[in-house]
């Protein structure tokens, strides 16, 4: 019994190391001809250093290479005239506004020279009437005898000449055309025409008669003078 028991015992052992053996073996193999089957298929396919290139393939490259330089170059040109035109919008724009700034500082600078336009034009009848009452004062009645005259007399004339002064100080000139000056329709009008008397003195298209003085603020005709004009005969 104990020799059996021992020849069954080396038996399992004898069966294990012959499995491993097999096992081991086998593995082996498989690595060895997969290693080998590689080897051969590397050996074997087509070396891309050796082998001389295809004239086709050449020949579409470089057609592939000259269609997109030419795309490459329709894109410069055409960025070109896409900055020249950005260009040309960005300095007129660049010339409008500096016109406009130009136009709205004259505009600024105008209302504050003729903002008073209004004002000025009201205040003209006070001086037309002022004018009236100081010339219709007769001179020989200016005598210590008539006192109140006299005081009345000076005090619009001084209420005259200070209203000329503030004329003055806001650009407000009154317009005085004298006889034989050349007529200017910018600053006179003409009511009305007076025959030549005089070929030696009068002139034709002169002022002959100063009806009411006109008036300029700042250069600007306000009022023109109504005159009546020497007509040729």
């Amino acid at each position: 019994m104990a020799t059996t028991g021992a020849t069954v015992r080396l038996f399992s052992m004898t069966s294990k190391l012959t499995r491993g053996f097999l096992t081991h073996h086998g593995l082996s193999t498989r690595s060895r001809c997969l290693c080998r089957s590689i080897t051969t298929a590397t050996n074997d396919g087509p070396k891309a250093d050796g082998n001389p290139p295809d004239p086709i393939e050449s020949k579409d490259i470089e057609e592939t290479l000259v269609k997109e330089k030419e795309q490459l170059a329709s894109q410069i040109e055409k960025l070109k005239e896409d900055l020249k035109e950005a260009k040309d919008k960005y300095v007129r724009s660049l010339a409008e506004t500096e016109n406009l700034r130009t136009r709205m500082t004259k505009q600024v600078d105008d209302a504050k020279l003729f903002g008073i336009q209004g004002f000025c034009k009201d205040l003209l009848e006070v001086s037309d009437i002022l004018g009236t009452a100081v010339s219709s004062v007769p001179k020989e009645e200016l005598t210590d005898s008539n006192p109140h005259l006299v005081n009345l007399y000076q005090g619009l004339n001084m209420t005259e000449s200070q209203l000329i002064k503030v004329f003055k100080k806001h650009g407000l000139e009154s317009i005085k055309p004298s006889e034989g000056e050349k007529f200017d329709p910018h600053f006179h009008e003409a009511l009305f025409q007076v025959p030549i008397q005089s070929v030696e003195t009068q002139e034709a298209d002169t002022v002959a008669i100063v009806q009411k003085i006109g008036f300029k603020l700042h250069k600007r005709t306000l009022r023109p003078a109504l005159v009546g004009v020497f007509k040729a005969s």
